[in-house]
């Protein structure tokens, strides 16, 4: 058999920057903020990798290499969208307006967190300033559930879309299947950005899939599916402009592939050099989305070396400001153990609680006052 040649990604910018008659719709100051946000992913990485190696925090995940693809992508959603992102997706939140310090007190799971502590690391969800809705470790759950709010929007005749976001693993899920055949059936108003980066922990592509690419699989559903080339943030930005545009209009969903590469371990607790190849990772490291972005603002006087260090000194300053912030915050208190689950307490559980604070109270724990279970 002839092996399938891969089809070549949509792009907008070369690699050196130049983008010939494309105006990506963004001001001056909306690429700047594009940015300024790739350099805040950035940041909080380098952080969080010092954290947890300094046994601070648990785990992370790194995004070096794919944070193109989560702020194009992000770009042209309204904050009145709802995002149902995978765990490399921190450029979203950080894009619309989500700060560091939110991040980092899900990092701690420290009582200023969202989730209370109830949630592994990296596992953000936010109601403001946008619909973030909670990261998922089991890979490709999130998917139906988009597809699902989506056709609830649809339902009600909402001017809404939704985005799913997921790593080429995620095409290998059940819950892939289960989403596009439904989003196709329906003609849905969703999104499905799949993060190509290579490696599905350490099974590359080639054994993840035989076809010639991701996006090729929406035919089969009924769906659009493009290819872009994922470093291209203006090019990632105008594949889900015109996703978005199709699902608003009601021509249905979109699976997007964003070809891209993961420049670093799937998590802090992997070791990315175990599988792979150095001459692969150093040709990627050519197409560094950060520094192809420069050049294309360097071409539009956007940009020059001053600014890079400005804004990177900036965002180092308020993650690294962030970081010890949530350092210092308590942990959750004990009651909320039993909180945010009944509207009314049940009988058993609030025997529980006031079990648990008597005997905390016991044992020493000041938090737990005179042992009066508070809920």
């Amino acid at each position: 058999m002839t092996p399938i040649s891969p089809p070549e990604p949509f792009t907008v910018t070369t690699l050196e920057g130049a983008a010939a008659g494309h105006d990506p719709g963004l001001q001056p100051d909306e690429l700047i903020h594009a940015y300024r946000t790739l350099l805040t992913v950035r940041a909080f990485d380098e952080v969080c990798m010092k954290l947890q190696r300094s046994g601070r925090i648990g785990f992370s995940i790194p995004n070096r290499g794919i944070e193109a693809v989560s702020v194009g992508a992000a770009s042209a959603l309204d904050k009145s969208d709802w995002i149902f992102p995978s765990y490399r997706d921190f450029g979203m939140a950080l894009y619309h307006g989500v700060r560091p310090l939110e991040m980092m007190h899900n990092m701690f799971g420290n009582g200023a967190d969202a989730a209370k502590g109830r949630q592994m690391s990296v596992h953000f969800s936010f109601v403001e300033p946008l619909h973030f809705v909670s990261i998922s470790s089991p890979i490709g759950t999130h998917l139906p559930q988009a597809v699902g709010a989506a056709r609830a929007f649809q339902m009600r005749g909402e001017d809404r879309v939704c985005l799913a976001s997921f790593g080429d693993g995620g095409t290998s899920s059940l819950g892939f299947h289960s989403a596009l055949n439904f989003a196709g059936v329906w003609r849905a108003p969703v999104i499905f950005l799949c993060q190509n980066n290579g490696w599905a922990i350490s099974c590359p592509s080639a054994k993840q899939t035989a076809s010639e690419s991701y996006a090729v699989k929406a035919q089969a559903y009924g769906i659009e599916g493009v290819l872009v080339e994922g470093n291209d943030l203006l090019a990632v930005r105008e594949a889900t402009r015109q996703a978005v545009e199709r699902a608003r209009s009601g021509g249905g969903a979109t699976l997007i592939e964003a070809r891209t590469y993961r420049m670093g371990g799937h998590s802090t607790s992997d070791d990315p050099k175990r599988y792979v190849p150095a001459a692969e990772l150093e040709a990627w490291e050519c197409k560094d989305p950060v520094r192809w972005f420069e050049r294309y603002l360097a071409g539009v006087e956007l940009w020059d070396e001053g600014l890079r260090e400005r804004l990177e000194a900036e965002v180092m300053a308020e993650v690294d400001g962030a970081a010890k912030e949530a350092e210092q915050t308590p942990a959750p208190g004990l009651e909320t153990i039993f909180s945010d689950v009944y509207r009314d307490l049940p009988t058993h559980l609030r025997r529980q609680g006031q079990e648990s604070f008597e005997m905390a109270q016991r044992l020493g724990d000041p938090a737990a006052g005179d042992g009066a279970f508070p809920l």
